[in-house]
């Protein structure tokens, strides 16, 4: 672990009463490397999540700040180095990992699944979200953002559902890591004021994609997975 800073829970939506329970998933995530020899337990806890339904998204961030080492992370992103830091300026702490960003509010170690845990509860009672939706229309996909208050960002998210990984140098040396949700693009569509709006885009690098409707301040307002059942309509916001 590059450093064990932990976020205070009083950041963890504190300020936030609970209102009605969110209607989309609460996102999770992990910024992590296959360089990081205290990164496997939190993958292993994210591939967990992964496969426990539909109420949280995981994601899987891989930096690359350890890539100075032996090993070069194949899945590592610079875009995935910059959130993450954009979180460590919000949240006034360092880069490490393995580090989980809940819902984009609240930062803490990735493999303390107790703490985890009750941070997505806390999420879940935070409140109502903006209604998002993405689905596939022919060889492109489209994304719909519903009506809210404030103003933020579109951001199409590409990954792939699960790896297994063979680390041959650095500190997971002979280790084969199972990695789920691993982020191969962010893709950044434009902003959001608050008014309904239909974004078309080329699907991005990845098995499978994601919609994120993140605010200013870096809350996660409304979240997605793409629809790929037959027949989907790119639509459905309630």
């Amino acid at each position: 672990m590059k450093s064990v800073a932990l976020i205070s829970a009083a950041l963890m939506l504190a300020a936030v009463r609970p209102a009605v329970s969110l209607e989309r998933p609460v996102v999770v995530e992990l910024f992590t490397s296959q360089s990081c020899s205290s990164c496997p337990p939190a993958e292993a806890l994210i591939g967990r999540l992964a496969h426990e339904g539909a109420e949280v998204l995981p994601l899987a961030f891989h930096v690359t700040y350890w890539n100075h080492l032996d090993w070069r992370d194949p899945y590592s992103l610079p875009a995935a180095t910059a959130r993450q830091n954009d979180y460590a300026a919000r949240f006034g702490g360092p880069s490490y990992t393995p580090q989980a960003v809940i819902d984009g509010q609240a930062g803490l170690v990735g493999s303390d699944e107790a703490a985890l845990r009750s941070a997505i509860a806390q999420a879940r009672s935070a409140g109502a979200s903006v209604p998002v939706t993405l689905a596939r229309d022919g060889s492109r996909l489209t994304a719909r953002v519903g009506a809210g208050r404030g103003a933020g960002r579109v951001l199409l998210i590409g990954f792939d559902p699960s790896h297994t990984s063979r680390v041959l140098r650095g500190e997971n040396a002979g280790r084969t890591l199972e990695q789920a949700n691993v982020v191969r693009a962010i893709q950044d569509l434009g902003p959001w004021s608050g008014a309904a709006a239909i974004v078309e885009a080329a699907a991005p690098a990845g098995e499978t994609a994601a919609l994120l409707l993140q605010a200013e301040d870096g809350r996660i307002l409304g979240a997605a997975r793409l629809d790929e059942r037959p027949g989907a309509v790119a639509g459905g916001l309630r």
